[in-house]
């Protein structure tokens, strides 16, 4: 009954191990989760905030590249019916029929392609000297010279240049660019040069028909980099070189892309597009980075405030979790001394004690080892507790359980109070003798204890063995009590060794 008893015992003491290594387990794998959850979150918004990133990019340089394309076609359009109306009047010039007819037909025969428009200027031809020839909005030349003009000189020393797009020039509130092209005789030689003017009210009118944010900017281009205008206007950029740019530089090596720069005047960072760099105005269109992103940023912290209060309250959560199970790990500690621990004396109880004897003999018997077991019992308890009473009995109790923990201190052993005023002292690896000097140190200093405090004494059994498979502990416990049995029949107060006659005794 008692065999059957322990093994219970033991294997109560194997489950609640189990089950505490499966909460352990468990808790370990929540915190990892919780771990590994917010890091892989953060990534995958972060993932999809970079995506968000990348199409609004995507459609803003889109949304530019179509407005400059669109702005650039309806410039090249009229520049190039402008240019028709050049041509015609410097190929005209050259007819022999001419020169022969009177000044009102001949205005008509010499410029009847040219644009009446408000922002176009009248064709005008300077002979080979740059004085005024003919004037298209009048019979009666005014006398003018202009062969110090940048666009008199460019035709007269290069005839290869075709279309001359002049820088523009401020005259009264207004500002204005000349185009012209060269009159060359039959022989390839220079005489004169057709021109014409556009006003660049034409952009500014042009331009207004959009609609701008802020910070944006449309801007036309001449192909030598020269800026013909600029909106919002500043009259102090007009005429600038635009190829001493990084950014110029890189517009006029490109027929088309785009380029991050910031503003000559307020420093903004914009993004630069600009559609065909071919012709001879260019348009380059630029938004603010902030407008571009400024919905995206708005969406980026409002997720990445969802994903940090997410992770504050997972690191909380996580936190409570670690701090509570160390707060239950603790409690069960608690919980399991005061379940193995005897409330009176302080050593280990008679459950922990069969759990403790059964792991030690197991070990022995794959081991080869010895086991030694003390069986310690108060002499003349009973009658002491009759007499004196039963807080003087405890505390008789209580003073041999500190002589016997005050000589045990190996890792391995274990010292229990087996029940009643009986205590037990299990001893891996000591053989007879090593056990029987033990119970012998314990045994005297119970003695001097009892000298001083109390009037006590004890018998000890000891056993040794080394285990066999068929054996079990349970035989080692018997051998211990009957050795035990034996030093009470013999006078108590002493010292028996299972299996010897031999008898250590103290009187």
């Amino acid at each position: 009954m008692s065999s059957a008893f322990m093994e219970y015992g033991g294997m109560l003491d194997r489950i609640r191990r189990e089950i505490g290594r499966r909460r352990a387990f468990s808790a370990r794998m929540m915190i990892l989760s919780s771990v590994i959850t917010v890091p892989g979150f953060s990534a995958v918004c972060g993932s999809v905030m970079l995506d968000m990133r990348r199409s609004a990019e995507t459609l803003a340089k889109q949304a530019m590249e179509n407005l400059a394309a669109s702005v650039d076609a309806d410039i090249e359009r009229n520049i190039e019916i402008f240019d028709q109306s050049l041509h015609a009047a410097a190929s005209n010039l050259l007819l022999p029929e001419v020169s022969q007819v009177d000044a009102k037909v001949r205005n008509l025969i010499l410029f009847d392609q040219s644009m009446t428009a408000g922002h176009f200027g009248p064709l005008r031809v300077f002979d080979a000297n740059g004085d005024l020839k003919l004037d298209a909005s009048t019979l009666t030349p005014a006398k003018l010279n202009r062969a110090d003009a940048p666009f008199f000189t460019v035709h007269r020393d290069r005839p290869d240049v075709g279309l001359y797009v002049g820088p523009p020039a401020r005259k009264g509130d207004s500002y204005s660019i000349v185009l012209s092209r060269r009159v060359t005789g039959a022989d390839g030689s220079f005489q004169g040069v057709v021109a014409g003017t556009i006003r660049l009210s034409y952009f500014d009118e042009l331009f207004g028909r959009l609609r701008l944010a802020p910070h944006d900017m449309i801007a036309v281009i001449a192909h030598d980099g020269t800026l013909i205008f600029r909106k919002p206007f500043v009259p102090e950029l007009i005429g600038k070189d635009m190829k001493t740019t990084a950014g110029g530089r890189q517009m006029f090596t490109t027929k088309r892309g785009a380029f991050t720069g910031h503003g000559t005047m307020d420093g903004v960072e914009r993004l630069f597009v600009w559609s065909d760099s071919t012709r001879p105005l260019v348009v380059l269109v630029a938004t603010s980075w902030d407008d571009v992103l400024g919905t995206w940023r708005r969406q980026a912290m409002w997720i990445a405030g969802v994903v940090l209060a997410l992770a504050a309250f997972v690191a909380a959560f996580t936190i409570f979790f670690i701090r509570e199970i160390d707060r239950r790990a603790e409690a069960e500690h608690r919980l399991e001394e005061l379940a193995t621990t005897d409330p009176l004396t302080g050593l280990t109880n008679r459950r922990k004690f069969d759990a403790a004897i059964d792991h030690e003999w197991r070990r022995a018997q794959r081991n080869g080892t010895s086991v030694a077991l003390l069986m310690i019992d108060a002499d003349h308890f009973k009658a002491y507790n009759d007499e004196f009473g039963h807080q003087a009995g405890d505390q008789v109790l209580i003073g041999i359980a500190v002589c016997i923990a005050d000589t045990v201190h190996r890792a391995g052993d274990c010292a229990a109070r087996f029940g009643g005023e009986e205590f037990a002292v299990l001893l891996p690896g000591l053989g007879s003798e090593e056990a029987l000097a033990m119970a012998e140190t314990i045994r005297q200093k119970i003695a001097q204890w009892s000298d001083i405090e109390r009037t006590a004494t004890v018998s000890i059994g000891i056993a040794s063995m080394t285990p066999l498979p068929p054996q079990h502990w349970a035989d080692l416990v018997e051998a211990a009590d009957r050795a035990l049995y034996a030093a009470k029949d013999a006078g108590r107060d002493r010292c028996v060794v299972a299996g010897l006659r031999d008898v250590s005794m103290v009187a």
